[in-house]
């Protein structure tokens, strides 16, 4: 068994290796072909001088800030994000590119653009979307996928990226839970800044280790008692979240009562953490759960994306078209949520299973494309 991990995790990093990783390629005259999507950024990454990167996986114990304005292209299908081409000239037709970066000096420079930007919206509908990473991932990887969900779902609001220091290795596993560890304080003062530039309501959306950083960040700032963020936080969707299920639990627990909606992307075919759980000994993960009771004395909604998942099946949420579209109708669930817990039935293709305080909904590409249809 023990050669078997070995293998697969080889088998992974020589894939890894072939596949050309993501960087920042500035063209700001691509501004005029795609479409811009603007992101604020909050990170903890060090520069990495030997590599030329200005966010690198090195970790910096002070928080920077930056902007960028991302071209999302207008030839590409939804979910996929095309790079520039090395050595080649950068296509905006067919390439996400950046067009604009502004590197702050201070955390007040970039709390008085934040605020610009949320000013642009009417006062009590200022909301913040706050992006967090997963496993594996360069700074431009994690900056690019959020313009690529805020295009792809249509979503309102202010994009926010939290980028922690991941050594974006396939096998760099250890240190990324570190830096996850290391990152909690960064991500903090992120969210206090978001606050403070005025965000009326602020939704965090997290990818699998992620996850379990915001999950520990948001346990901190319950400890704390720290009422600059947690009365604003309107809503948690952790994607294929990588925490065991225990410590998932105990930091619900110390939190008190959830946000709402609490929304956790799940999925039986996520072989990434199938490995996970076998690193650690484990049956499953909580982003691979299968049995709901297990989390059933928590206020949270289970969606299960199996049916949806391809290949290492980590991130469906992003990478399907067919799931990006029944996504789009994720903005419902708020007032269905606020008005009556049994609304979210019949929002989503799925079957739905309750018990006690958790739902599950199985998600079907079937029941979506009927509905689709009509």
């Amino acid at each position: 068994m023990q050669l078997v991990r070995v293998l697969f995790l080889v088998i992974v990093a020589a894939l890894a290796a072939c596949a050309p990783r993501g960087a920042i390629t500035v063209v700001p005259s691509a501004a005029s072909v795609g479409t811009t999507r603007t992101v604020f950024v909050g990170t903890t990454r060090a520069s990495d001088a030997e590599n030329g990167d200005l966010f690198g996986f090195p970790r910096s114990p002070e928080t920077r800030f930056a902007r960028f304005d991302v071209s999302v292209p207008p030839e590409r299908k939804p979910g996929k994000i095309v790079w520039p081409k090395p050595h080649q000239a950068p296509d905006p037709a067919t390439e996400f590119l950046t067009t604009r970066e502004d590197l702050f000096e201070t955390e007040g420079d970039f709390r008085a653009e934040l605020a610009r930007a949320l000013r642009t919206e009417p006062s009590g509908e200022r909301e913040a979307i706050v992006f967090v990473h997963g496993f594996n991932n360069t700074f431009a990887e994690g900056l690019y996928r959020v313009a690529q969900l805020g295009h792809d779902l249509e979503l309102s609001g202010v994009s926010v990226h939290y980028s922690w220091p991941s050594r974006a290795n396939p096998l760099g596993y250890a240190y990324d839970r570190d830096s996850a560890l290391f990152a909690r304080d960064g991500l903090q003062d992120l969210l206090n800044e978001v606050s403070a530039a005025g965000a009326d309501s602020i939704i965090l959306v997290a990818h699998s280790m992620g996850s379990a950083l915001t999950m520990e960040t948001l346990r901190q700032i319950a400890i704390a008692d720290d009422r600059r963020v947690l009365p604003k936080v309107a809503g948690v969707i952790l994607i294929s979240p990588d925490i065991d299920v225990d410590v998932f639990k105990a930091q619900a627990a110390r939190m008190g009562k959830l946000p709402q909606p609490f929304i956790i992307f799940t999925s039986s075919k996520d072989r990434a953490l199938q490995l996970s759980a076998r690193l650690t000994g484990q049956r499953d993960r909580l982003g691979n759960l299968e049995d709901i009771e297990e989390i059933a004395d928590l206020d949270v909604t289970l969606l299960d994306v199996s049916a949806f998942s391809e290949g290492l099946g980590h991130f469906a949420v992003g990478d399907s078209p067919l799931l990006l579209r029944i996504l789009g109708r994720m903005t419902d669930l708020d007032a269905s949520f606020a008005a009556d817990p049994t609304g979210r039935t019949g929002l989503l293709p799925g079957v739905v299973l309750t018990v006690q305080n958790a739902t599950e909904i199985v998600l079907s590409p079937v029941a979506a494309i009927g509905g689709a249809a009509q």
